[in-house]
């Protein structure tokens, strides 16, 4: 039997008499939310989610597995990206577009060229953060400073020639944020004039460097290390090519300085990983302050530390699809149509296959542990063709900027700091995340 909305009423969860908005509000935001649902009603749970009707949950790994393929995100969810973009909304394009979008994309964001060429200069930046850090007298904003980086870097990187000056850059930087808090803080009602000049200007900027581009008759190069010039070469026109530019910019806001912020936080409470982490770092790098790209790969602990923060605090804490044809989830069968749902935290944090799952343990990553794992066990950066273009990108500057931190610094929790994880677009901190940075003596 189903339920008028096109749900299985057979599956268990909360009354459905409302959108749910109250629910989740007094849960502390959806993320929370979906903790509880799964806690109490099993690994899958049908409930009323706002702009969806009703939607179906999932945070057992192995049942995920029938959902992997689908290609189709559901349009309303992500309605408000539309004033954003001109060629037709990025992330909920048919899937006959999305294909070869999405191939261009990776031959760019998931090759080794593309992050070689672009690591001297997120070297650069990482190290201008830690020099301010070493010069700060009291604990340090992680989550303003880090998402600020993450956005510089993201922005040199998706823009290029156009971030030729620190001024240049800082605007970019300032235009972003006012487009972000303006569009994404309205209910519908539109953004105002500020937001709109604020695009209009990012717009702009993106179009010069097609500009510089087109009169420099660049191409992308073999391997393809650069955005721009890859999304000529396969033909999209100047609005897809400036919509993904700022799409680019838009996933990657934040997410990336989160994660370090969150990675460090757990680090000044666990000092047993934290001296390990420097005991690998002083022994990869010798007596260098700063990485080389191929040192990436021997910080191995360091990725088991990033890996381990990622299943306790995604940056992006759910994610969501359409399902374009009837499917079994276990005992269920879920109809075309229905809003699947992905509840990273409670995946992350399923007892069947993460044992003590609040426990911050980076052994978990080991090779050995990690055998036998359902590979969607872990899931940070989403699943399927509507994954993340951008992991491999984010893991490495991640992981960059880990290193020149914890090379150079001890870090330690402020005194008397509670903190709280909030929905802010990412996993965000309340009160943000405030840590005393002390050099190291081997630094």
């Amino acid at each position: 039997m189903r339920s008028d909305a096109g749900t299985p009423s057979d599956i268990p969860g909360p009354p459905t008499e409302d959108d749910g908005t109250a629910a989740i509000a007094a849960a502390g935001g959806l993320h929370e939310y979906q903790l509880r649902l799964h806690a109490e009603y099993g690994p899958v749970v049908r409930f009323p989610l706002p702009g969806a009707g009703l939607a179906v949950s999932v945070a057992d790994p192995v049942l995920l597995e029938a959902t992997a393929k689908i290609n189709k995100r559901p349009e309303k969810l992500f309605e408000f990206l539309a004033p954003l973009q001109e060629s037709g909304n990025l992330q909920t394009i048919p899937a006959e577009e999305h294909g070869p979008w999405r191939r261009v994309m990776l031959s760019v964001l998931a090759g080794r060229p593309s992050h070689e060429a672009h690591f001297a200069r997120f070297t650069a930046l990482a190290a201008e953060l830690a020099d301010r850090w070493e010069a700060h007298d009291g604990p340090v904003a992680l989550q303003q400073d880090l998402s600020e980086l993450s956005l510089r870097m993201i922005c040199q990187y998706a823009l290029g020639s156009g971030l030729e000056s620190p001024d240049s850059a800082a605007r970019v930087v300032s235009a972003f944020e006012t487009v972000l808090t303006e569009y994404m803080g309205q209910a519908g009602d539109g953004a105002g004039s500020r937001a709109q000049e604020a695009l209009a200007y990012l717009r702009a900027t993106v179009d010069q460097v097609l500009t510089a581009h087109r009169e420099r008759g660049d191409s992308a190069p073999a391997g393809r290390s650069d955005l721009i010039a890859a999304l000529v070469e396969a033909g999209e026109s100047p609005a897809r090519i400036r919509d993904t530019v700022l799409m680019t910019m838009l996933a990657a806001h934040h997410t990336t300085g989160v994660a370090i912020s969150w990675t460090l936080y757990l680090l000044a409470r666990h000092p047993d990983a934290s001296a390990r982490v420097a005991e690998e770092l002083d022994r990869v790098l010798g007596d260098r302050l700063v990485p080389e790209y191929a040192d990436l790969k021997r910080l191995t602990y360091l990725d088991m530390v990033l890996r381990e923060t990622m299943r306790l605090y995604p940056p992006g804490p759910y994610g969501a699809r359409e399902a374009t044809e009837d499917i079994v989830l276990g005992d269920y069968t879920v109809p075309a149509g229905t809003t699947i749902f992905y509840p990273f935290w409670a995946v992350h944090t399923n007892p069947d296959y993460w044992p003590d799952p609040q426990t911050f343990d980076p052994g978990r990553f080991a090779p050995e542990a990690s055998a036998g794992r359902p590979r969607l066990a872990y899931i940070p950066f989403g699943i399927g063709p509507r994954s993340c273009e951008g992991a491999a990108l984010a893991t490495v500057e991640a992981q960059l900027v880990l290193a020149v931190l914890l090379r150079r610094f001890a870090f330690r929790s402020a005194p008397g700091q509670t903190v709280t994880p909030i929905e802010r677009f990412v996993l965000w901190a309340a009160e943000d995340i405030h840590l005393t940075v002390t050099p190291r003596e081997s630094a």
